[in-house]
């Protein structure tokens, strides 16, 4: 079965996937633009990926918590600060217009349960690193970038571009680049590996996120 996930991070940067939840996970919807504005790091979308990097801290790395708690942390986190609707459809590229509506709604299903059970693992092994934010930057209408960095106790601090977007007056993150790399570049590639692989079929790729589920359900169990 085709690798859904490029596991390219260790245990020492696991953070860094957890906040572009979007190795996964998040989609970038076209290049960046040119800055309209100049760099603020107190505007209220830099306040935004602070506070989110605030809360997840506090919030996941709990010691004493049960896993089906953690996953319901991450699960809440998720919808209330990332625009996964906008992530799923992304990652799943043009496959999303052939896809039927049961078949959408079963792969938007388990890419959310994907992604909650990676990070709720990745959480749980967490070293001590931490967010700090640099600033941001209006980039067209709804967009903004803010830049931050993963600081660590044993390695080089590691960059980190957020794409934020304002949507119906709630900020939400669509895009998380780290070092350079696209996340939501990285999950659709990867998503159109594993349909190409069955031969064109949208349920190659849904078969393959319910066994990886079940998979990583099942270790939990043991």
């Amino acid at each position: 079965m085709t690798t859904i996930i490029r596991n390219t991070m260790g245990n020492k940067t696991f953070f860094i996937a957890i906040f572009s939840l979007l190795l996964a996970i998040t989609a970038s919807l076209s290049g960046f633009a040119e800055a309209g504005e100049a760099k603020s790091a107190s505007g209220p979308t830099s306040q935004f990926v602070q506070k989110l990097g605030d809360t997840a801290l506090m919030s996941l790395t709990e010691k004493n918590v049960s896993r089906a708690a953690r996953e319901k942390r991450v699960r809440e986190i998720l919808r209330n600060n990332f625009d996964v609707p906008t992530i799923g459809r992304f990652a799943m590229g043009t496959h999303w217009k052939e896809a039927s509506d049961a078949q959408r709604k079963e792969y938007m299903d388990l890419f959310e349960d994907m992604i909650v059970q990676t990070y709720t693992t990745r959480f749980e092994d967490y070293s001590g690193q931490t967010l700090k934010v640099d600033g941001s930057t209006v980039v067209g209408a709804k967009d903004s970038i803010v830049s931050s960095q993963v600081l660590q106790k044993d390695g080089p601090p590691v960059n980190l571009e957020w794409r934020i977007r304002n949507k119906d007056g709630a900020l939400r993150v669509v895009d998380v680049v780290v070092e350079g790399v696209s996340m939501s570049v990285t999950q659709r590639s990867d998503f159109s590996a594993v349909i190409q692989h069955g031969g064109g079929s949208i349920d190659a790729l849904l078969t393959s996120l319910r066994e990886r589920s079940k998979k990583m359900a099942s270790n939990q169990k043991t």
